[in-house]
Parts: C-alpha cells; sequence; structure tokens
C-alpha cells in the first residue's frame, strides 16, 4: 500500500510539472526568436535628422520592417498589414510603433519617406542611414537585400537620380516587445493581420 501511494504521489506530480511546462510554451503565431543573438537594435536617421534606436520606443511594441519606398508590391502590402493591426487594436493600437527601414538609402531621402511612410498610418516612421549603415543593420538582422541596377532606366519614376531599379529584399517584419527585445519574425508566406493582432496582444500584456 505504501509503494503504491507513493508511486501515485510521484505520477500526479510529473502530471502537474507537465501541465504547468505546456502552460508556459509559446502561444505565439509568428515564429518565436526570443533570446536570438542577433536583430538586437539599429542606430539609425528619421526624417527629421533625429538619430533613432530601440530605446525610443521602450513601452511600444515594435513593428519593423525592411524595404524601400519604389518597392510595387511587398512594401506596401507589408506596411497596409501593420497599419491594420493598429487599427484592429484600438485604444492599445496607440502602444504599437510601425518602423520602416529603407534598404535604398541612394534614393529614399528623408522627404520622400516622411511622404511615403506615415501614409500608411500617421505614427509610422521611416528610418534611413548611409549606405554602410544600413548594411551594417541589415547584417544584424540578417536580411537580404540587392539593387538590380543591371536593369535600371535612365531615370527614376520619381525624378530622383540613379535610374529606376527593383531591389530584391527579405520580406519578413520582426515583432520587439516593450522592452525593445526581439521576439518574433512574421515570414510573408503564412502572415495575417488576424495572427500580427493576436500576437501584438500577447506582448502587450507581459
Amino acid at each position: 500500500m505504501r509503494t503504491a501511494t507513493v508511486l501515485a504521489l510521484v505520477l500526479s506530480g510529473v502530471i502537474a510539472a507537465c501541465g504547468v511546462v505546456g502552460e508556459s510554451e509559446p502561444r505565439f503565431k509568428g515564429t518565436d526568436i526570443t533570446g536570438a543573438q542577433w536583430g538586437r537594435g539599429f542606430d539609425l536617421t528619421d526624417p527629421t535628422g533625429r538619430r533613432r534606436t530601440l530605446a525610443d520606443f521602450k513601452g511600444k511594441v515594435a513593428l519593423v520592417f525592411f524595404g524601400y519606398t519604389n518597392c510595387p508590391d511587398a512594401c506596401p502590402t507589408a506596411l497596409a498589414e501593420m497599419a491594420q493591426v493598429v487599427k484592429q487594436l484600438g485604444p492599445d493600437g496607440s502602444r504599437v510603433q510601425g518602423l520602416f527601414i529603407t534598404v535604398d538609402p541612394e534614393r529614399d531621402t528623408p522627404e520622400r519617406l516622411a511622404s511615403y511612410v506615415p501614409a500608411f498610418h500617421p505614427s509610422f516612421l521611416g528610418l534611413r542611414g548611409s549606405s554602410e549603415e544600413v548594411a551594417r543593420v541589415a547584417k544584424e538582422f540578417k536580411v537580404y537585400y540587392q539593387a538590380d541596377r543591371a536593369n535600371a532606366s535612365a531615370h527614376s519614376d520619381h525624378g530622383q537620380s540613379g535610374g529606376a531599379y527593383m531591389v530584391d529584399h527579405s520580406t519578413g517584419i520582426f515583432v520587439f516587445d516593450t522592452e525593445g527585445r526581439a521576439r518574433l519574425y512574421v515570414s510573408a508566406n503564412d502572415r495575417s493581420v488576424a495572427a500580427m493582432v493576436h500576437d501584438v496582444k500577447l506582448l502587450l500584456k507581459q
């Protein structure tokens, strides 16, 4: 009887422990990158010339996307989805910051970013840097980008120098928690506004 009682207590303890582990497992829809030793931050310039880092957005969940303003599809789609996330969060949307980091600083001037990015949501901010700075940040985030200058036309459709060329680039959205820590990567292949709203709500509760 004593042996049976001990075994029962042990088994109940194991079951209880498993239950605790199960409850603590991530419930995110996006890919959890918590603790990653990359994507740890940036130091870039906003359209007003102010240097910006993740510390400036502490207290907010940050949605970070790398792209360029001449992008025909992936970039406006991502920004529109980010704007929908903010809208669907209602009052909590004020605790979310959308950030657009250009991978085409030659054409994406401060003026261009100032008009393009907030068109999706007034609170969204475009960030840029020198070619070297952008390359460093992209490397830190493991973001790929490559300008297809070989097929550039003589003039840009925005009247800018450098010709009208496409830039191949990664299209995922990075999500940072209110402490400025990278928590999620949301790829374009399995991204949905509903899933991002779900994940942002979880982060805002932490």
